[in-house]
């Protein structure tokens, strides 16, 4: 019925309104606030709900590399990391941290290609950070313009070069834990193109033992102009990562400081070895005054190999579709408007083998089980998602009203490899007797998004209303333990009020961000454990909807631009951002299966969601000097976390403090930047990952605590300061 009534909705309101461009709604000031704000409120005002953006400058004030130090000082935002530069998990406001590995619920684009695959999970071990110049953060369900997800959507951006000319640049860092890095490109811009070519190089001996980090990048970035109208995009990129895994220590050698790593990952060489080629070709084309398109087809390959404490796992995956955007726009009389349509459809194919390691000890080599043992499937996953998005504006209040819907579908076809008849068949005994080939298509599920947005002086008031959807992946949607299709399922829904204030005071030198949000997420997707009923009481893992989940919270931000004049420093900008959440389990709970039936059920109604701080808060303070000389500082506090469902395991609250001193300046042709980085100055022990809810009480065959009941669940990050120092030159022809 809700779906019906949206329709309808949506085709009166179409029938006499059309739209005009979101990027000539934003009222024509000049602002002396910090460089980002001009294109974060027209950002705000596209998206009518909370919505941030990091800028080149924010980037920049570490080792862009490092794109956790970029993320993590914005309010709502978390970003966790397995190793030096990989295994990144990005969490917006709260959610993000259901999969053990990688990024589940959170959609993510790169310029206008999703690097999230058709399945909903997203790797970012494979991505090229460094040449990242501008990131979009929406924050809380936006699948109305972006597919499934709850958490929200992050997009990053590799702009092409705009000033015109040739130029060759060299960007190169080099520091503590072996770090070597270089950054080589060649750029042309003219009247009609705009084209980069780069080659990147990064690595390090890790600040971990057997943390090894290795990536080789090859990356065009191009725009040309075929006319007036129209302008085909580029961006097309190679790359070869590394990255040694050392696995998870116990809390009580992490509180000390000890870090010999895990050596159950250790001794078996554990990895992650990704080789990526990834394409996006688009076009921009004004059709006519009032139409615009924006379509942009993409193709991803993967080749991978992955070594755990107790799993080998090969993989080689395609993942390819297309996005497309129609923007129709139109004036008259008191009102302007402006329709958004459009269609975002993927596929991907994978072949994955897993094969399980025996049992070790220090004295030999990691030894595999059979292949019958492991697993071997073919997986073709389909994801489409079609939208459109009403604004309708009345001019003389210069009030907006904003109503949108998408349709979502996901569908899995998953075939068995080895479930050939007499694979193998030994001595009569076929040791892999079942089939685990399965296919899984969930209804199609209607995601509306609606907003009332008003413009007062400077201040941007918006009241919102937005839905989201994480459907099961193909992995989640079978059990293997029980060879059976997982048909109870549900995929999770998200539904949000938000209330956000964009604004500018002091004569536009202060700009501000305040936002107060209730998220609530009904079917919590948990991944819960069983017994098999035979003699040895085989155990297995399935996943299951498990109640709902109360987010509630308020994010805060401001800065500040002064600007001196005739004075030795020219500029002073502070910053800060604070973060304060109320998350909380509802109808929450967890079971474990014996003999089949439900057991030993564990209620968590109002316990704290797991991996959430209650506060989190980032203090900054730059200063620019007439003669080039800048000095950046930055301070991240991330409060206190509960890791389990029963909040019994609370893990301390720590601060980073990192400061950039450099000096920039032009010589004739030449653009010159040297600096040296310091992060975490007061050498304070602190964490990059953590296991968290059904994750936790890792224990790890064959590591140090001697198999006994020590719990292995936290990546513990640099616990002493370490520096960096570096250069970025450019010379223009």
């Amino acid at each position: 019925m809700k779906k019906n009534y949206i329709i309808v909705l949506f085709l009166s309101i179409t029938g006499f309104a059309n739209a005009q461009e979101h990027d000539k709604n934003i009222e024509e000031i000049e602002i002396h606030a910090r460089a980002k704000v001009t294109k974060e409120r027209e950002e705000f005002k596209k998206h009518a709900q909370s919505t941030e953006i990091i800028s080149e400058y924010e980037i920049n004030r570490n080792n862009p590399s490092f794109i956790e130090q970029s993320l993590n000082t914005m309010a709502g935002v978390q970003v966790e990391k397995r190793t030096q530069l990989g295994g990144q998990r990005i969490i917006l406001r709260g959610y993000g941290n259901d999969q053990k590995f990688n990024n589940w619920g959170i959609k993510i684009y790169m310029n206008n290609m999703p690097l999230t695959g058709a399945d909903g999970v997203t790797v970012l071990d494979d991505v090229n950070f460094g040449l990242v110049n501008h990131i979009d953060v929406i924050k809380g369900p936006a699948a109305t313009l972006y597919g499934g997800g709850s958490g929200g959507a992050v997009r990053f951006y590799i702009k092409p070069e705009t000033q015109k000319g040739n130029s060759v640049s060299e960007q190169f860092n080099t520091g503590s834990f072996g770090l070597f890095q270089s950054s080589t490109s060649a750029t042309s811009v003219g009247e009609n193109h705009s084209l980069t070519a780069n080659f990147s190089h990064i690595g390090s001996d890790g600040y971990r033992p057997h943390g090894k980090s290795i990536k080789n990048f090859y990356n065009i970035n191009g725009e040309f102009k075929l006319n007036q109208n129209q302008t085909v995009t580029l961006l097309a990129s190679h790359g070869n990562s590394l990255e040694q895994v050392s696995g998870q220590i116990s809390y009580d050698d992490y509180y000390k400081g000890i870090d010999n790593g895990n050596f159950a990952y250790i001794r078996r060489g554990a990895k992650t070895k990704f080789v990526t080629s990834r394409a996006g070709i688009g076009h921009i084309w004004k059709i006519n005054e009032f139409l615009s398109n924006n379509t942009t087809l993409f193709y991803t390959g993967t080749a991978g190999d992955r070594i755990a404490a107790g799993a080998f796992e090969t993989s080689s995956a395609s993942n390819y579709g297309l996005r497309s955007v129609f923007v129709l726009n139109k004036d008259w009389n008191h009102f302007r408007s402006q329709t958004e349509f459009g269609v975002e459809i993927q596929q991907s194919n994978s072949t994955i083998s897993n094969y399980r390691f025996k049992s070790v000890n220090s004295t030999e080599a990691p030894i595999l089980r059979p292949l019958y043992d492991g697993s071997y499937f073919n997986n073709i996953n389909n994801q489409s998602n079609y939208f459109i998005v009403e604004k309708l504006t009345y001019k003389p209040w210069d009030l907006m009203f904003l109503a949108g819907v998408s349709f979502n579908q996901i569908s899995y076809n998953r075939k068995d490899l080895l479930a050939l008849p007499g694979l193998f068949l030994i001595k009569g005994t076929d040791l892999y007797n079942k089939d685990l080939s399965f296919d899984k298509k969930f209804k199609m599920v209607a995601t509306p998004h609606f907003a009332l947005q008003k413009t007062w002086k400077n201040q941007i008031f918006n009241f919102s209303y937005s839905e989201g959807y994480n459907a099961p992946t193909s992995a989640t949607s079978f059990t293997t333990g029980l060879n059976t299709t997982n048909d109870n399922l549900r995929a999770e829904k998200a539904k949000m009020w938000d209330f956000s204030i964009q604004g500018l005071i002091r004569n536009t030198s202060i700009d501000y961000q305040f936002s107060l949000f209730s998220i609530h997420i009904k079917d919590k997707l948990t991944q819960l454990r069983g017994t098999i009923d035979n003699a040895e009481r085989t155990p297995y893992s399935y996943w299951a909807n498990t109640g709902d989940q109360k987010n509630k919270g308020l994010e805060m931000s401001v800065g500040y631009s002064y600007k001196t004049e005739n004075q030795f420093i020219s500029k002073i900008q502070p910053f800060a951002s604070y973060t304060y959440n109320d998350f909380k389990y509802s109808r929450f709970s967890t079971y474990l299966k014996e003999h089949g039936l439900p057991a030993a059920v564990n209620v968590y109604d109002d316990k704290n969601v797991a991996g959430v701080p209650k506060t989190k808060f980032t203090l900054g303070l730059d200063f620019d000097t007439r003669m080039g000389l800048y000095w950046q500082n930055t301070y991240n506090f991330m409060g206190s976390v509960y890791t389990d469902f029963a909040n019994s395991n609370k893990v301390r609250s720590f601060g980073l403090l990192n400061s950039k001193i450099g000096y920039k300046h032009t010589f004739n042709k030449f653009d010159v930047d040297v600096f040296v980085i310091g992060n975490n100055l007061t050498s304070q022990i602190n964490y990059t990952f953590l296991f968290y809810g059904n994750s936790i009480n890792d224990t790890d065959m064959d590591n140090q605590y001697n198999n006994s009941a020590v719990y292995t669940d936290v990546n513990p990050g640099p616990s002493k300061a370490y520096f960096f120092t570096g250069f970025n030159v450019k010379y223009r022809f």
